[in-house]
């Protein structure tokens, strides 16, 4: 049954409706782009899929996901937005199944494109669906249940592979059986949020946009570029600098499951947080946790110490991603991907840049110190460029007050 306003369903169609995002973000980035992580292993041992054609794979996937950011920012058709996200959903469980039907390098990079396209499509596209139904209904405009997917999704997938290694399934049969998952998971993705209706009476309650100034943006996306450099330093190389940390071999996979367990309810405190503080604050509280916790493995090498700094990196990325995404929608209600879809290039232009310069640091020093102390510091820099704007800019002042007044 299709929900609708009128449902007599006691469970409010808000948690539907950001429920479909929930379950988008666990098929498109949990199983169709983050399960590719723990499988590399596996792939490399019985496919011969050697160290540069896995990188390569994965930088292909992070190409599509960024061809899917720069289609989403140039979009303003909600109807068409909500066509290219069922599209996703199918390319998600399409991109899955192909990887386990070649050996081709050149085929299995198509499909890492194709589900990094998927990815785009969950992040971007299903959060402007979502605004555009929560502000049209005048509901709250918070992501949490749906961005709480993405951490979830990448502990599920790590704990979904584990499972099937325990049962000595070879790489390929894991692939299918993550599509057959992947098809379970597009079901209340695609049900549960309603297509967009645009009927004279719901035009005319469409907030209209308030972009704020040039300086504003430039700020912002400054303030991200760092933020992405810092989360895809932790985010790539943590499984490795784990199992490189003397006595903790065979811990990597662990420190994974524990960075995707803690960013799933993280965003919900995020959001409770940002309703007392105001966005831009709670962005800078976040960032600011987040360089600590990319340094807590330099100053303890203890497996105590590296769980905490993947539990206290878990819970700061996502949310530094949940709030500047609804914070764009707030600002451009009306066209909330075109902010979106910028501020995901800067943050996935950050994203090209520090894994090729960590890589080329740790292989000349043997260690990856000089890394996470650039990307930790980057972080902070993303937290003073935030304080800036928090003490100089008026629209920033203005939607902080607005944020934080939205729950009296």
């Amino acid at each position: 049954m299709t929900l609708n306003a009128t449902t007599t369903n006691p469970i409010p169609q808000r948690f539907f409706v950001l429920l479909a995002g929930f379950f988008s973000q666990l098929l498109c980035l949990g199983v169709a782009r983050f399960a590719y992580t723990p499988l590399l292993p596996l792939m490399q041992q019985q496919t011969g899929l050697d160290d540069a054609g896995g990188g390569y794979l994965a930088a292909v996937n992070y190409l599509g996901y960024m061809a899917g950011a720069l289609l989403a920012s140039n979009l303003s058709s909600v109807t068409l937005k909500d066509t290219l996200y069922r599209l996703g959903l199918v390319l998600a469980v399409l991109s899955t199944i192909g990887m386990a039907l070649t050996e081709n390098v050149y085929l299995w990079s198509f499909w890492r494109f194709v589900a990094g396209l998927s990815s785009a499509g969950s992040m971007l596209l299903a959060s402007a669906l979502i605004l555009h139904w929560l502000l049209n209904h005048k509901q709250r405009a918070e992501l949490g249940i749906h961005f709480a997917g993405l951490g979830f999704g990448i502990a599920l997938a790590a704990l979904l592979v584990e499972f099937m290694l325990q049962a000595q399934f070879d790489w390929r049969t894991q692939w299918q059986y993550l599509a057959v998952f992947g098809v379970l998971l597009a079901i209340p993705a695609w049900r549960w949020l309603p297509k967009p209706v645009m009927s004279a009476s719901s035009m005319q309650t469409t907030i209209a946009d308030a972009p704020p100034g040039k300086r504003f943006i430039r700020l912002m996306l400054a303030s991200y570029f760092c933020a992405g450099y810092g989360y895809v330093i932790s985010a790539t190389f943590i499984v490795t600098i784990v199992e490189r940390m003397p006595g903790l071999a065979g811990s990597g996979n662990l420190s994974f499951i524990v960075l995707g367990l803690a960013a799933t309810p993280a965003v919900l405190l995020w959001d409770l947080i940002a309703r007392k503080t105001g966005y831009l604050k709670a962005v800078m509280l976040a960032l600011l946790a987040q360089s600590v916790a990319i340094l807590l493995p330099l100053w303890c090498s203890s497996l105590t110490a590296v769980l905490l700094s993947a539990a206290l990196f878990g819970a700061t990325f996502v949310g530094v991603v949940s709030l500047v995404l609804t914070m764009a929608g707030r600002l451009y209600p009306g066209k909330p991907a075109r902010l979106m879809g910028k501020m995901t290039l800067a943050y996935g232009s950050a994203q090209v840049l520090a894994p090729a310069l960590t890589g080329y640091l740790a292989s000349r020093t043997g260690y990856y110190d000089i890394g996470l102390y650039l990307a930790s510091a980057f972080v902070a820099l993303g937290a003073v460029l935030i304080a800036v704007l928090i003490v100089t800019d008026q629209t920033a002042q203005q939607l902080d007050a607005l944020s934080a007044a939205a729950v009296k």
